[in-house]
């Protein structure tokens, strides 16, 4: 049995897995029956093993420990690479397309991005250069929390000057800063956020942006594929790299106050946040927040308000005015659910977890006899005509069936024609440019992949109907 050498006595159950500690042997040995407890990178409870024992479990273990020790060796080759392609998409647009590149060249004048510059995006942001709020969605609109969240998610995969230049300058609002937080358990910093205050009529709302998966981070897409969990007592069991991401400590787990002795390295998220925010709510008791982010950034968001209900927050939670997750995986088991929805209804804190057609993220991980997670509140669900309705769970709720590939297949040559029609139909805001339409390709090989981009989430809020996020719809968990 692995051991990390942490005190978990935080957890009443958990199952941690270390692909540092993993061999080849090891590996293969993982798909046949044996203790599971007794494996080198498997850190869990004596007795374990026969919860653990089907091959349907075994498999998924040897798929995400798999996954994590191939991220791990790519990582630094995969920055370089994501580095020098979005470097060049940037050497692209600064110089006003490929000819224009070419005819710099012969003059001696090209232009070169700076990656710290307001004008450098990222690949998230090439997809999509919209950052311009929807002018038609005001404050006291039944979509404006949604609208501007979704426009805060998109944004948070830039850098600090070019979320501050969008954020001051465009949207006439307050920046009170880009953040990177240290994880404890990957010992680097691989969680970001940002944090704004709406100051205009009708709204005085700080809005806290959890930082998505980028395409090109190898420690972000291994917390995604990491499947450990701890158990909370009273609480439920949850996604533990989710929990790492966003501040679980090492030794402690979830206590309600730390003091951080070493400052060689940034604060941890959760902890930071909720004081940057305790600031702000007590200067002002007329000031609420809203949480917010897209596919690992919308698990953060989600997950925020259940700490600070395992710390009985109850003034914070009782300010906060609503959270709005896009593309969200899920986070725990039925009971975190319920802790979770227990509080956020004592409060009357509305939760939208919003979901755009074949998106494979909120697919996952799965909901099956396998895995125990499952998802909750209310889904918005969107179809490719930025149609919404309110479901219990999104069609096909666990991505991977063979009875959907050709349906999904179909919905994907459907939204590549749609790309080249849009920008008529809806106006110029909406036209996609070819390095989407490139994109939208890749969902004829993978669907649901292009699905998960911001766009669509931000043509769904924009497009959506104002009806669905006039009330809470309190669905239960399935």
């Amino acid at each position: 049995m692995a051991n990390c050498g942490c005190n978990k006595e935080f957890s009443s159950d958990y199952l941690l897995l270390d692909p540092e500690k993993l061999s080849f042997y090891e590996l293969i040995r993982v798909l046949f029956p044996g203790d599971i407890e007794k494996r080198k990178f498997v850190d869990c409870q004596e007795g374990a093993d026969s919860a653990e024992s089907s091959f349907g479990r075994r498999w998924v273990i040897f798929i995400s420990i798999l996954a994590q020790k191939f991220l791990q060796f790519v990582a630094k080759p995969l920055a370089s690479f994501g580095s020098t392609f979005e470097m060049g998409l940037n050497l692209f647009s600064a110089n006003g397309g490929f000819g224009m590149l070419l005819f710099n060249s012969l003059r001696g004048n090209i232009q070169w991005p700076d990656k710290t510059s307001p004008t450098f995006s990222s690949f998230n942001g090439h997809l999509d250069n919209r950052v311009e709020l929807d002018k038609s969605i005001l404050p006291g609109d039944s979509k404006y929390y949604a609208a501007l969240s979704m426009m805060s998610s998109k944004i948070s995969y830039e850098n600090k000057a070019f979320i501050e230049t969008i954020v001051e300058d465009q949207w006439k609002m307050e920046f009170l800063g880009f953040f990177d937080f240290w994880n404890d358990y990957q010992d680097k910093a691989t969680t970001q956020a940002f944090i704004l205050h709406d100051k205009n009529v009708d709204s005085d709302t700080i809005v806290v942006a959890f930082r998505g998966t980028e395409t090109f981070d190898a420690d972000a897409w291994c917390t995604d594929f990491d499947i450990s969990w701890y158990e909370i007592p009273g609480v439920g069991k949850i996604h533990g790299g989710f929990m790492k991401a966003l501040g679980l400590q090492k030794n402690k787990g979830w206590p309600k106050e730390i003091v951080q002795h070493d400052h060689t390295h940034p604060p941890v998220a959760y902890y930071a946040i909720r004081e940057m925010l305790r600031k702000r709510l007590q200067a002002n008791d007329q000031t609420k927040f809203v949480l917010t982010g897209h596919s690992l950034g919308a698990a953060l968001a989600i997950l925020f308000p259940a700490v600070l209900a395992l710390h009985e927050e109850t003034w914070m939670l009782e300010r906060l005015r609503g959270v709005y997750t896009f593309g969200q995986p899920r986070v725990g088991d039925h009971k975190f659910g319920e802790f979770t929805s227990k509080h956020l209804r004592k409060h009357d804190i509305p939760y939208f977890r919003f979901v755009y057609g074949n998106d494979l993220v909120p697919r996952l991980p799965y909901d099956n006899k396998t895995l125990m997670f499952k998802h909750f509140g209310t889904c918005l669900y969107y179809n490719s005509f930025y149609e919404g309705k309110i479901v219990a769970e999104e069609p096909n709720k666990n991505y991977f069936s063979p009875l959907m590939a050709i349906p999904k297949t179909i919905n994907a040559v459907w939204e590549l024609i749609r790309s080249f029609m849009i920008g008529h139909s809806r106006g110029k805001e909406y036209k996609e440019g070819w390095f989407l339409r490139a994109f939208r390709v890749l969902g004829l090989i993978v669907p649901g992949v292009s699905a998960h981009g911001p766009q669509d989430y931000v043509n769904s809020t924009r497009l959506g109907s104002s009806a669905l996020l006039i009330i809470p719809h309190h669905i239960p968990i399935q």
